[in-house]
């Protein structure tokens, strides 16, 4: 499981490991991992998320700021790409998923190697249980950029090259499903994993307030009835049952991070 730092005898604990988010779209980042943002600057950390759409003064972008101050992760990191549905998001540029690839693994070491974490966090290659193209997307530029900043010899112009310690993804379970969908209230396909293949199941319900407030910041998302909506209009119990978790795969780095600590609880 994941552990939130590393205790030593005596008293005293390493400091908490760094966190950086790279998620698809404004409120991604408190729906899919809000309790863990919350509980690690809660506990020192340094935490932060990359948006891979939307930019600068755009209604949701101000939405993000303030879930992000919610949440203990600093001021918005934005790629500037268009949400693949969306094209006001970014007037002007490219579709997230029309970028080319390189370009978009660039500016994400940039950030990478500016903030230098030790976990990253992500969607998983499956777009969580909606599939949507653009989280899919932003986990293989994730995936890309995570081991590029890890090397010298490629974007030298971004910074000093960083080894990210360890890269996780955010899943669904199949054991999820069915609630959720009760939740949606509609029959789609979803895309979960079985739930032996997870790799942590991290009980954030002491943070869940503060992801439900992060999670209703996104005020535009709210009024036109999206997930945010739906999270806002549960009862506490049942609110717990479904958000009160949120669950991890992780990826191998190289050799030398294969059977490291877990970084974060």
């Amino acid at each position: 499981m994941l552990r939130a730092s590393f205790a030593l005898e005596g008293g005293f604990a390493m400091p908490v490991p760094s966190l950086l988010g790279v998620f698809a779209h404004p409120d991604d980042e408190s729906l899919s991992a809000g309790g863990v943002l919350a509980r690690q600057a809660e506990a020192g950390a340094r935490t932060g998320v990359v948006t891979a759409t939307w930019v600068d003064d755009t209604h949701r972008a101000g939405e993000l700021g303030e879930a992000l101050r919610i949440l203990g992760a600093g001021k918005p990191r934005l790629l500037g790409y268009a949400d693949a549905r969306v094209p006001e998001s970014a007037p002007g540029c490219a579709r997230l998923v029309d970028s080319p690839l390189q370009e978009a693994v660039h500016r994400l070491v940039g950030h990478l190697r500016e903030f230098r974490p030790d976990v990253v966090i992500t969607h998983d290659g499956y777009g969580g249980i909606s599939g949507h193209p653009d989280h899919v997307h932003t986990h293989r530029i994730t995936m890309l950029a995570v081991h590029a900043a890890g090397l010298e010899q490629l974007h030298p112009e971004t910074g000093e090259a960083w080894q990210v310690r360890a890269l996780y993804s955010v899943t669904h379970p199949h054991s999820a499903l069915a609630a959720y969908r009760d939740l949606v209230g509609h029959p789609k396909a979803a895309h979960t994993v079985p739930d032996e293949h997870l790799s942590a199941s991290v009980d954030i319900s002491r943070w869940l307030d503060c992801k439900t407030e992060a999670v209703l910041a996104h005020r535009s998302e709210v009024q036109r009835g999206a997930l945010p909506a739906l999270v806002g209009d549960l009862d506490p119990r049942t609110r717990r049952e479904l958000f009160g978790t949120e669950h991890f795969l992780r990826h191998p780095l190289t050799d030398s991070h294969i059977g490291a600590p877990e970084p974060i609880a």
